[in-house]
C-alpha cells in the first residue's frame, strides 16, 4: 500500500534545474517531464505518450508543445493532443496529465493530486524569504535510499543530534536535556534549549564563539514533506529569552523532501541566516558543514531502510522522544485515508438526523 499523499505541494526541483530542455523528474513514483516555455514559466506533463508509452522526454520541443519521438503525437502545456500525424481527428483519450506548478524563491513546486484542489495559497512560505535582513542560499539535493517517512521523522527529532552529529550540530551536553513537543498547529514542533554549554562545532567554526553559549534547536515539520530547523547560539551572559533568538547567530535550515519511490527520497536543502549576510564566502563555508552533517544522516537513514526491507521478527519499540514522529505518522495516515475514500455524506439524507 502506498505511503504517498498526493493532494499536497511538493518541491519538484530548484529553479536552476529546469531550463528549455525536456527533463525527466520522478515524483511519487510518477515520471514527469518539465521544461520552460517561451515566457519562462515551467510546464509539467506526464512523461508518457498515451499511444505507445514512449516517454515524452525522449521527444522534442516544437515551440511550447512536445512532440513524441515515436509517432509524432504532439501535446500542449495543458496536456491536450494538438496533432496526430496522418489523421485530422484528435481522440479524446489522446492526452497526458498536466500538473499545477508554482515557482517562487528559486523553488519549483508541483501538485501531484486532484488539480481542482491545488490551492496556491498553501505553498510553503516564510517571511524571512523576502526580508532583506536575512540571506538566502540554496544548497544541494541529497539523494537518500530511504522512505520519505523515515527522512521526515529524522527532521522532527532533536534527540538524535547528540549522537549522530557529535562534531557538527551537537555534542554530549544535550544528551539528557528534555525535548518539548507541540502538535496542535499546522506544524509539529519539537524543541529544546541547552544552556551554558560549550558551542557545537558548527558555531565554533562559523559563529566565532569562544566561551559557553545558550543554544537552541526548534524542529518544525509540515505535513507531508517540508521541515524547518531553527537553530542557533547566543552568549550565555546575554540570558536570551526564547522569543529573542534573533539576538544570537540564528539559522534556518530548510528541507524539502521529494518522495521518488517508496525507498528513495530527494532532500533539497537550503538555509536562511541572520549573520554574515554580506559575506560572499559564508554560503560555501556553511554548505561544507551542512554536507558533513547530512552525510551522517544519510548513513543512518539508509541503514535503517535496509533493515526495514528485511523480515521483522518483532515489532519495533517506541520511547519518549518519539512523540513528534508518532503524531506525524498519524497525520500522514489520516491524509491517506481521506484520499482512499470519497465522502458522499457531505449533504446527508433527511432520513438521518445527526446529534453532534
Amino acid at each position: 500500500m502506498t505511503t504517498f499523499v498526493r493532494n499536497a505541494w511538493y518541491v519538484a526541483a530548484w529553479s536552476t534545474e529546469v531550463d528549455d530542455e525536456l527533463r525527466r523528474f520522478t515524483i511519487l513514483g510518477d515520471h514527469v517531464v518539465m521544461f520552460r516555455t517561451s515566457d519562462g514559466k515551467v510546464a509539467a506533463l506526464e512523461d508518457r505518450c498515451p499511444h505507445r508509452l514512449l516517454p515524452l522526454s525522449k521527444g522534442k520541443r516544437i515551440g511550447d508543445t512536445v512532440q513524441c519521438g515515436y509517432h509524432g503525437l504532439t501535446f500542449d502545456c495543458t496536456g491536450a493532443c494538438v496533432r496526430v500525424p496522418g489523421q485530422t481527428n484528435l481522440p479524446k483519450s489522446a492526452y497526458v496529465e498536466a500538473f499545477p506548478i508554482e515557482e517562487r524563491h528559486g523553488i519549483v513546486w508541483i501538485w501531484m493530486g486532484d488539480p481542482e484542489k491545488a490551492d496556491r495559497d498553501k505553498v510553503f512560505d516564510m517571511p524571512e524569504f523576502s526580508d532583506p535582513n536575512w540571506a538566502l542560499h540554496h544548497g544541494d539535493a541529497l539523494h537518500l535510499k530511504s522512505n520519505y517517512l523515515n527522512v521526515a521523522e529524522n527532521l522532527v527529532d532533536p534527540a538524535h543530534v547528540s549522537f549522530v552529529h557529535p562534531t557538527t550540530l551537537g555534542n554530549a551536553a544535550s544528551e539528557n536535556v528534555p525535548v518539548h513537543v507541540r502538535t496542535d498547529g499546522d506544524a509539529i514542533v519539537a524543541w529544546r534549549w541547552i544552556r551554558d554549554a560549550e558551542p557545537i562545532g558548527f558555531f565554533k567554526n562559523f559563529g566565532g564563539f569562544d566561551g559557553n553559549v545558550d543554544r537552541w534547536h526548534y524542529y518544525y515539520l509540515y505535513t507531508p514533506c517540508t521541515a524547518v530547523i531553527d537553530f542557533g547560539s547566543v552568549e550565555t551572559e546575554k540570558k536570551c529569552a526564547e522569543e529573542d533568538r534573533d539576538q544570537g547567530v540564528r539559522i534556518f535550515a530548510l528541507h524539502f523532501m521529494t518522495p521518488v519511490t517508496e525507498t528513495y527520497t530527494i532532500d533539497r536543502w537550503m538555509h536562511l541566516r541572520n549573520t554574515a549576510t554580506d559575506d560572499a564566502e559564508a554560503p560555501a563555508q556553511m554548505d561544507a558543514m551542512f554536507r558533513k552533517a547530512f552525510d551522517e544522516d544519510k548513513e543512518i537513514l539508509e541503514a535503517v531502510q535496509e533493515e526495514e526491507n528485511r523480515p521483522q521478527k518483532r515489532r519495533p519499540i517506541r520511547i519518549a522522544i518519539d512523540k513528534g514522529p508518532l503524531v506525524y505518522r498519524k497525520r500522514i495516515n489520516d491524509l491517506l485515508e481521506l484520499e482512499r475514500t470519497e465522502d458522499l455524506a457531505a449533504d446527508p439524507s433527511p432520513a438521518f438526523v445527526y446529534h453532534d
